[in-house]
């Protein structure tokens, strides 16, 4: 079967591409304006094919020396929802919305058999939908037949119920068929988690026990060391509090006056073990693992993102926590990739 290629925009540490990768796709060039990010991506592939770059600048044509002459079959990426601005009915002009416009004209440019671009679910109501529409009419113009859906990551695999926005188009007159849920029991907190420690373990040492669950076996596939499990060290003040949260509680479940202590309303809460993680961010102090008395590890995070073992973050680690939360889950770009070939 002929290998697709494709361009990553907006890659960051790489969770679509890798995805992609697994369902048999090249990358051709995977761009981002962010270093860490591109550090990690690099240090995860045998070969470098990233570009530090302000996408609301570079011009496709300024990447054909990067692409080997390679045909671009289908471009990912998930411009920054923060690109929109929005007044009344209509989509203001605003320099921040380039971020999306380049994705545009990247598209217009290599004109691929395909894209798919991911956002937050709001985009689709953003503005009484104009956004949307917007959305639809620019790549529409181009030829392209879309279809958009918001996907929940816990439907294919992940353990953490993550919505995504995400639209497929596709260069022929046929509306791409977003993939069916699993049928297969969600896979828990519990069953992500359970094989790693409550303290630190360095980095690259053995496992300490067996996979308990065949989630757990699948995420160390290919590894045999840990890493990125660096405990956050919280006061004893912290720690007495957390350990007054059940498993799965909040901040309501705190004595009336510890729960003024954080003044939001996702303070304090646990992971519910039985249950899929709800959305990992970008590492605030606030969700706590279902029966440490501490935050998730890095590669807690990245677990419940669905990266594999083998896959290593680098940088600092408050840079890798939010390198793991801006990420695609891998498991559910691996489900588009792999509906997308029927269509190419």
């Amino acid at each position: 079967m002929r290998q697709y290629t494709i361009i990553d925009l907006f890659c960051g540490c790489g969770g679509l591409s890798l995805g992609f990768e697994r369902a048999g796709y090249n990358v051709a060039l995977a761009i981002d304006a962010w270093q860490d990010a591109l550090e990690t991506y690099k240090r995860n592939r045998h070969s470098d094919h990233t570009l530090r770059a302000d996408l609301t600048t570079l011009s496709p044509k300024d990447v054909l020396n990067r692409i080997n002459d390679n045909k671009i079959d289908v471009i990912i990426g998930g411009p920054p929802c923060q690109g929109f601005s929005v007044a009344g009915k209509r989509i203001v002009e605003d320099e921040r919305n380039t971020l999306y416009k380049s994705f545009v004209a990247f598209v217009e440019y290599f004109h691929p058999r395909a894209f798919v671009m991911e956002n937050v679910p709001n985009i689709l109501s953003m503005g009484n939908g104009i956004v949307r529409d917007q959305i639809l009419r620019d790549f529409q113009a181009l030829g392209y037949t879309i279809n958009y859906k918001v996907m929940m990551a816990s439907d294919y695999g992940v353990p953490q119920n993550r919505r995504r926005a995400v639209f497929v188009g596709l260069k022929t007159n046929e509306l791409f068929k977003f993939p069916e849920p699993l049928t297969t029991p969600k896979v828990t907190s519990y069953e992500a988690l359970s094989d790693l420690t409550e303290g630190t373990l360095r980095e690259g040492d053995e496992y300490p026990t067996s996979p308990t669950s065949d989630y757990q076996a699948l995420m160390r596939e290919n590894s045999t060391k840990v890493y990125n499990h660096e405990i956050t060290l919280h006061n004893q003040q912290t720690k007495d509090i957390i350990a007054l949260v059940p498993d799965g509680g909040n901040y309501k479940d705190l004595p009336q006056e510890l729960q003024e202590t954080r003044r939001v309303h996702i303070a304090w809460t646990r992971l519910n073990s039985q249950r899929p993680s709800f959305t990992i961010d970008c590492g605030h102090r606030h969700h706590f693992h279902y029966k440490w008395n501490r935050v998730p590890t890095v590669r807690e995070c990245a677990r419940i993102q669905s990266f594999p073992d083998d896959f290593i973050f680098t940088q600092s680690r408050t840079s890798q926590y939010k390198q793991v939360g801006n990420a695609v889950p891998p498991l559910m770009a691996q489900a588009i990739a792999t509906q997308l070939l029927k269509y190419l």
